[in-house]
């Protein structure tokens, strides 16, 4: 089925309902936040930067976390997870190795265009392979808040 049949399947006055139960001064409203907006003081990981678009501080989000991710030429992050998030990945520039498992023992490689999936505690890190320019990518997790657990690189022990 497609998505357009999904929809047309829903009763209009479901969703509609819904949103009249709760009194629109408390319930979130569409935001549109734009690059000076976003919020840099969002959990961080050593050699990435992040900024949140869309966050429960931001936008009232109470499911969703959503941004922008870069690492800098050549540079890598420091091993993490995202705790009881489950985490989506989209690269817009650039192209990242991904390491992940118990001993960071799986590796990929991704490119523009290219979709993440990191189930939740999977401990893993995001390596740029361009020496010359920052990698780019969208984040998404299920989430009102970034998760972020910086943990010890395994292969170091």
């Amino acid at each position: 089925m497609s998505a357009g049949a999904i929809l047309a399947h829903r009763p209009p006055e479901a969703s509609r309902l819904a949103r009249s139960e709760v009194p629109r001064r408390i319930r979130p409203m569409v935001s549109i936040i734009r690059p000076a907006e976003r919020d840099a003081g969002t959990a961080q990981t050593p050699g990435m930067r992040r900024e949140a678009g869309i966050s429960g501080t931001l936008t009232g989000s109470e499911g969703l976390w959503m941004g922008v991710g870069r690492n800098e030429p050549g540079g890598a992050s420091g091993v993490h997870h995202h705790g009881e998030s489950e985490s989506g990945i989209f690269v817009v520039e650039g192209r990242l190795r991904f390491r992940w498992g118990d001993a960071l023992e799986h590796v990929a490689d991704a490119g523009p265009g290219d979709f993440i999936f990191v189930p939740p505690y999977e401990i893993h890190s995001e390596e740029n392979l361009d020496p010359g320019s920052e990698a780019v990518f969208l984040l998404a997790r299920t989430t009102m808040d970034a998760i972020v657990v910086n943990v010890p690189d395994p292969r170091e022990n």
